[in-house]
C-alpha cells in the first residue's frame, strides 16, 4: 500500500509538472505571437495598400492599459506622417511596388503641414511614373488636398466632396461660469493671448478675431495654392463660394459635382475601385471580388529600414501638450524629454540634435525643463536645429529658443509668445449653498490662494507680477535667439499667433523646410558627410505591439471606427469634438497648472485634448443638472 501511495504521488507529481511545462510553453508560444512583429521578405509584388482609418500625427501617443480597460474602447488607430512618407518614398524605387492605393474611406484627417508632406512623397512616387490611387466615401479638406496629388481619385457613387476651408467654432465659458457662481481669477501678459478670452467673455474680441482671420486666410491660402499646384483645372472658388449652387449644378449627385469640380477622377465603389487597381498590380486569388495583390504599411516599412550608416543625427520630438513630468509620448512630459536630450548628450554618440516641435505649448515649468536641456546638449558644442511641424507656439516657441536655425513650414502655425494663469474660486457657488469660510492669518498671503474663500489683492499682485516676471523672460530667451531686444521681440509677441510664412518674415524663423531639411542642415553645420536620424525615445513598448496586434494594424487591415461618410455624419463627428474640447477647457480651468505658455486658440489645429476622467466627471454632472 506504501508503495503504491508512493508510485501515485510521483504520477501526480509528474502530471502536474507536464501541465505547468504545457502553460509555459502556452503562454510563451502566445506572447511571440502577439508580440511579432512584421519581418523583411514578406512584401508581396503588387500595391503599397495603407488604409488610414485614424489621424495622421507627429507622434503616436502611447496606449495606456488602465485607460483602455476604463473606456471598454479599442485605441484610436494612428500614423506616424514620417512612416506613412518614408513608406511612399521607398515605393518610387522599389521594382516590387507597381503602384500606391491610399483608402480614404475613414480618414479623420491630420495636420494641413502632414498633408503636404505626404503629397510630396505621392509626387515622387508619380514622377517615377507609377500611379498613385486613392479612394474616399466623403472628401473633406484633408483627404481633398492628397487626392490632388493622386494620379486617380476615386468617390463612391454615395460619397461626395466637402470643403470647409480653416475655421470655427471657439467656445466661451463666462456665462457658464456665472451661472455655476464660479469665479475666474485671468492673469495674463499679451494683448493677443486670447486662451484666456473663453474664461473671460462671452465672445471673442476685436483683437482675436483680427489675430485669427490674418492667421486661418494665410492658411487657406496656402492650402489652395498647394492643390491648384496639383491639380491647376481643379475650380475651388465654384466649391466654396456658393456651395448650394454648385451641387444644383450637377442635381444635387454629389459624387457627379465632385468630378465635375476635377478634384476627383471617377466614381465606383470600393469593389469597382478594388477591380481598377487589380488590373495594374493584378488580382490576389486568395481575397474577395475587388482584392488585388498588395502590402501593408507595417509590413513595408520592416522591409525598408531607415539608413543607419554614418554619423548619428538625435532628434527629439516635442509633440502634444507640454505637460509636468514623465507623460508621453503623444504628449510633450518635461521631464521625460529633457532625460532623453540629456542621455543623448552624456553618451557622446551623436553628432548633432534635431528638435521637432508640434505643440501649442503648455506648462512654463516643462517647457523650461526642456529648453534648458537643450541648452546643455549645446554648451556641448553640438549643433542643435528645430524643426517646427504644424504647431510651434508659445511654449513650443519657447523650447526652440536654442536653436542655432529654426526651420518651418509655410502653413506651421507658431508665435504666441506671452504667458498667462487662471485661477478659480468658489465663494459665490458656496455662498448660495449656505457655506462661508473664516480662519487666522499670519501674513496677507496665509491660505492664499484661497480657492474656497476667493482671493485677496495681495495674492492677485503676485500673482499678475509672476506672470509678467516670465513674460519678461520669455522676450529675453526669443531676444538672445532672435538677435533682437526685448522691444522689438515684444513689438511681434503680445500672444499673437503667426503663419510660417509671416514669422519668417518678421524674424521668428529662418527658412521653409521639413525636418529632413533640418537633418540635412544640422550634419553639414556637423561636418557629416554621411548621416543617419536616430529619433530618440521612438521604440516601440510590446505591450502597444500586443495591443496593436489583437485590434489590428488600421494602416495595414482598415478595421477601426468608421469616419463621417456623408453631410450628417461630418456634423456629428465635429460635435463630439467640439464636445470634448468643451471638458478639456473646463478641466484645464481646475487643474491647478500655474502659469502657462498654451496656444488655446490653436486648438482646431490639433485633436481635442482629453480631459482627465475625474474632473470630467464633476463637470459632465453640473452640465447635466445646469441642462435639466
Amino acid at each position: 500500500m506504501n508503495f503504491a501511495r508512493s508510485v501515485w504521488k510521483i504520477l501526480v507529481a509528474i502530471k502536474d509538472g507536464l501541465v505547468l511545462v504545457f502553460l509555459l510553453l502556452f503562454f510563451w508560444a502566445l506572447y511571440a505571437v502577439l508580440t511579432m512583429r512584421p519581418t523583411a521578405g514578406m512584401v508581396r509584388d503588387g500595391a503599397l495598400y495603407v488604409t488610414l482609418d485614424g489621424p495622421v500625427v507627429e507622434e503616436k501617443a502611447r496606449l495606456d492599459p488602465t485607460a483602455l480597460l476604463l473606456s471598454r474602447q479599442a485605441p484610436q488607430h494612428e500614423v506616424q506622417t514620417r512612416d506613412l512618407a518614408q513608406a511612399i518614398e521607398s515605393a518610387a524605387d522599389d521594382s516590387r511596388i507597381k503602384a500606391v492605393v491610399l483608402d480614404l474611406e475613414d480618414f479623420p484627417g491630420g495636420s494641413q503641414v502632414a498633408m503636404e508632406r505626404i503629397g510630396a512623397a505621392m509626387d515622387k512616387v508619380r514622377a517615377a511614373r507609377k500611379p498613385v490611387l486613392v479612394r474616399a466615401m466623403l472628401y473633406t479638406d484633408d483627404a481633398a488636398l492628397l487626392a490632388a496629388h493622386a494620379s486617380e481619385a476615386w468617390v463612391d457613387p454615395v460619397g461626395g466632396l466637402v470643403l470647409t476651408g480653416p475655421g470655427g467654432t471657439q467656445l466661451y465659458y463666462k456665462t457658464l461660469l456665472d451661472k455655476l457662481q464660479v469665479k475666474a481669477h485671468v492673469f495674463k501678459v499679451g494683448t493677443y493671448k486670447s486662451a484666456v478670452e473663453p474664461y473671460m467673455r462671452a465672445d471673442a474680441s476685436p483683437e482675436a478675431k483680427q489675430n485669427l482671420q490674418a492667421l486661418l486666410g494665410s492658411l487657406w491660402e496656402d492650402w489652395q495654392a498647394n492643390v491648384k499646384r496639383a491639380r491647376p483645372k481643379a475650380d475651388i472658388a465654384a466649391i466654396t463660394s456658393d456651395p448650394v449652387k454648385w451641387l444644383a449644378a450637377s442635381n444635387g449627385d454629389a459624387a457627379q459635382a465632385a468630378v465635375r469640380s476635377g478634384l476627383v477622377d471617377h466614381i465606383g465603389d470600393k469593389v469597382a475601385f478594388g477591380r481598377h487597381v487589380a488590373e495594374i498590380v493584378g488580382a490576389d486569388p486568395a481575397g474577395p471580388d475587388g482584392a488585388f495583390r498588395s502590402t501593408g504599411l507595417s509590413t513595408y516599412l520592416a522591409d525598408r529600414p531607415a539608413p543607419s550608416s554614418g554619423d548619428a543625427i538625435a532628434v527629439v520630438t516635442v509633440a502634444g501638450d507640454i505637460v509636468d513630468g514623465n507623460a508621453g509620448p503623444g504628449a510633450a512630459g518635461g521631464d521625460r524629454i529633457a532625460d532623453l536630450i540629456d542621455q543623448a548628450a552624456s553618451s557622446g554618440n551623436y553628432s548633432a540634435l534635431v528638435v521637432r516641435v508640434d505643440s501649442p505649448g503648455g506648462s512654463v515649468p516643462a517647457a523650461e525643463r526642456i529648453r534648458a536641456a537643450i541648452e546643455r546638449m549645446k554648451a556641448r558644442k553640438i549643433p542643435v536645429v528645430v524643426s517646427m511641424g504644424s504647431l510651434a507656439a508659445s511654449g513650443g516657441y519657447w523650447v526652440s529658443t536654442p536653436a542655432d536655425r529654426i526651420f518651418a513650414e509655410p502653413a506651421t502655425i507658431t508665435g504666441s509668445i506671452g504667458v498667462f494663469a487662471v485661477i478659480p474660486t468658489f465663494e459665490g457657488a458656496l455662498g448660495k449653498l449656505g457655506v462661508t469660510t473664516d480662519g487666522v492669518r499670519t501674513t496677507p498671503l496665509s491660505g492664499q490662494p484661497d480657492v474656497l474663500g476667493g482671493l485677496n489683492p495681495q495674492i492677485e499682485a503676485v500673482t499678475q507680477s509672476e506672470i509678467d516676471g516670465i513674460y519678461t523672460r520669455f522676450l529675453g530667451l526669443v531676444g538672445k535667439s532672435r538677435g533682437k531686444t526685448s522691444d522689438q521681440v515684444d513689438a511681434i509677441a503680445q500672444g499673437r499667433v503667426w503663419d510660417g510664412g509671416t514669422a519668417r518674415q518678421i524674424g521668428l524663423v529662418d527658412q521653409f523646410g521639413g525636418v529632413e531639411d533640418a537633418l540635412a542642415y544640422a550634419a553639414s553645420k556637423a561636418g557629416a558627410k554621411q548621416w543617419h536620424a536616430v529619433w530618440l525615445g521612438a521604440s516601440s513598448d510590446t505591450f502597444d505591439s500586443v495591443i496593436e496586434q489583437i485590434m489590428g494594424s488600421s494602416a495595414d487591415q482598415g478595421d477601426g471606427q468608421a469616419g463621417a461618410r456623408d453631410i450628417a455624419g461630418l456634423v456629428s463627428r465635429r460635435q463630439g469634438q467640439l464636445a470634448s474640447r468643451l471638458l478639456a477647457d473646463l478641466d484645464r480651468l481646475t487643474s491647478g497648472v500655474g502659469a502657462q505658455v498654451y496656444c488655446v486658440e490653436c486648438a482646431g489645429f490639433s485633436a481635442p485634448a482629453q480631459a482627465n476622467q475625474e474632473q470630467t466627471g464633476i463637470w459632465k454632472t453640473l452640465l447635466l443638472r445646469l441642462l435639466g
